[in-house]
């Protein structure tokens, strides 16, 4: 079905959106002043200052606290955020036992899990006394450590057994 077209529009005499003779508005309450419209650029309100009120300023260093800072959206009061916590450095031996750690089990097979633990160990008892980061990494080095020896012993263990099984059978019985 299509829709029936509407008649054409003809002027009636009744104002339009854009026309400047406007009816008076029918909802205003009485005494009330008609509404005119204003053009898009319009002066704004005039703002009302506020007092600054200054914060307590001790116990921060000069460079975190210099007050308001100014931003594309005006001023912003306050500070810009916490200052930057100091953190600890990592323990040196602790890094290099992790990676002594993980070259023992991929590289330097035995000799690099021997390194870790020493120097886990090592890493371990300094931080404890210097109070560095690097904790865990030591932990994770000695950890790493053990299990590249582990695995060097019991590759050693069955490297014995096989070669020796091997030359106890030819010697065997190539001599009886």
């Amino acid at each position: 079905m299509s829709q029936p077209t509407p008649p054409p529009s003809e002027p009636t005499g009744a104002p339009g959106p854009g026309d400047s003779a406007a009816q008076p508005d029918p909802y205003a309450t009485p005494g009330q002043q008609p509404y005119a419209q204003q053009p898009y650029a319009q002066q704004g309100y005039p703002q009302q200052g506020y007092p600054q009120q200054g914060y307590p300023q001790q116990g921060y260093p000069s460079s975190y606290a210099q007050g308001p800072s100014t931003t594309a959206y005006g001023d912003q009061y306050g500070y810009a955020g916490y200052p930057p916590v100091a953190s600890r450095p990592n323990n040196t031996m602790a890094v290099v036992s992790l990676v002594a750690g993980i070259c023992g089990l991929t590289v330097l097979f035995f000799v690099g899990s021997i390194v870790a633990v020493i120097t886990g160990m090592m890493a371990k008892k300094e931080i404890a006394r210097t109070g560095e980061e690097g904790s865990s990494l030591a932990t994770w080095g000695v950890i790493l450590g053990w299990i590249g020896i582990g695995l060097g012993v019991l590759g050693g263990l069955f490297f014995v057994l096989v070669w020796g099984t091997m030359f106890a059978t030819i010697g065997a019985t190539s001599y009886s």
